[in-house]
């Protein structure tokens, strides 16, 4: 049976002011264009105002501002988007893994595993892992030898992480991430390739989320650290040594080349390239797909795009590109010539 809640008990527990009928019942919350009786949305922003007129939503989450775009049941927040997440986590709460350990999880005796952890079927963990209070390791996962993953951090299924790593409280890694694999170093020889032993760790502190199939390499001789709140998408690589600032949040498929050191609250769009021992400041914002060859040192917004074109035109595009200085400067002369010409007429 699907739980209700009543605005005033949505706002009791989370905050915000109601105004309107506080008995009407929520039981999901819903975008405006899907929305229907019993639903909650949210308006962020005025714009949605010819949605919001044939939307179905028993009530809403805005600003008080925007109070007048509806007059239907409402909780007015300073932040509808921040507040919407905590509604959906509110109406949805996490499924609790059961506590213990599965008979088909392979521990070593080393081991420490509180009472309180889950560990699920067909786990591994090795010697001396340490476990916090309620940590929970998903099915299938590999804690090899002297990892430490503090409370209520969460793995899920198919997770690795490699010996020696670190992890912090209140982690979650989704399925398939894959936490302190080497980096990439090797040492040429005359004609071959020595690989270099990479005897860092990779250091996750509190609250990171590490998105499925993410990899985070291990440091060659220095960790790798990804700081406290730090949000990675998918399929992200990082790589040897980087560190990742306190509360940047990275979309899914960027590759950051080992020893970048990315500051503090920053974005980084999907697909985007930032390439090895680069450093870049606080509070940079990088578009999709950006390509970032040099270091980053005043915060602003940086975008590196080029519109596809068949590679024989696009080399010449470049081409012109490297030149658009020299020949803006002659255009600049040309027009006064022009113009001189013109005043002796």
């Amino acid at each position: 049976m699907i739980k209700q809640y009543s605005l005033g008990d949505i706002a009791k527990a989370l905050g915000g002011s109601v105004i309107g009928d506080a008995t009407t019942l929520i039981s999901r919350v819903a975008s405006l264009s899907n929305a229907q009786s019993g639903d909650i949305s949210f308006i962020n922003d005025a714009k949605y105002q010819k949605v919001l007129q044939s939307c179905q939503a028993s009530a809403y989450v805005l600003r008080e501002k925007d109070s007048a775009l509806t007059f239907l049941p409402k909780i007015i927040v300073d932040n509808p988007y921040a507040y919407f997440a905590k509604v959906s986590a509110f109406l949805n709460p996490a499924i609790q893994a059961p506590l213990g350990i599965a008979p088909s999880a392979v521990i070593d005796a080393s081991a420490h595993i509180p009472a309180s952890c889950s560990i699920g079927p067909l786990a591994v963990i090795g010697a001396n892992v340490v476990l916090g209070e309620n940590v929970v390791i998903g099915s299938a996962c590999v804690i090899e030898n002297d990892v430490t993953i503090a409370d209520n951090s969460c793995l899920e299924a198919h997770v690795t992480i490699k010996h020696h790593c670190d992890i912090g409280q209140n982690c979650h890694l989704f399925s398939g991430a894959v936490i302190g694999s080497d980096g990439f170093g090797y040492a040429q020889e005359a004609d071959v390739w020595l690989k270099i032993p990479q005897v860092g760790r990779v250091v996750l502190h509190n609250n990171v989320d590490v998105g499925a199939n993410t990899t985070i390499d291990r440091g060659a001789l220095d960790d790798t650290v990804i700081e406290e709140g730090v949000k990675l998408d998918n399929l992200i690589q990082i790589g040897h040594n980087c560190v990742i600032g306190a509360h940047t949040v990275i979309a899914g498929c960027t590759g950051i080349a080992g020893s970048a050191k990315i500051g503090r609250y920053c974005k980084i769009g999907g697909a985007a390239m930032i390439l090895g021992h680069l450093q870049i400041t606080d509070h940079v914002t990088i578009s999709a797909g950006s390509m970032i060859t040099r270091s980053l040192m005043i915060a602003d917004t940086y975008t590196a795009l080029m519109p596809f074109q068949a590679h024989k035109n696009w080399l010449n595009t470049a081409t012109k590109i490297r030149h658009l200085a020299s020949l803006s400067d002659k255009i600049k002369s040309l027009e006064k010539d022009i113009a001189m010409l013109k005043s002796s007429l």
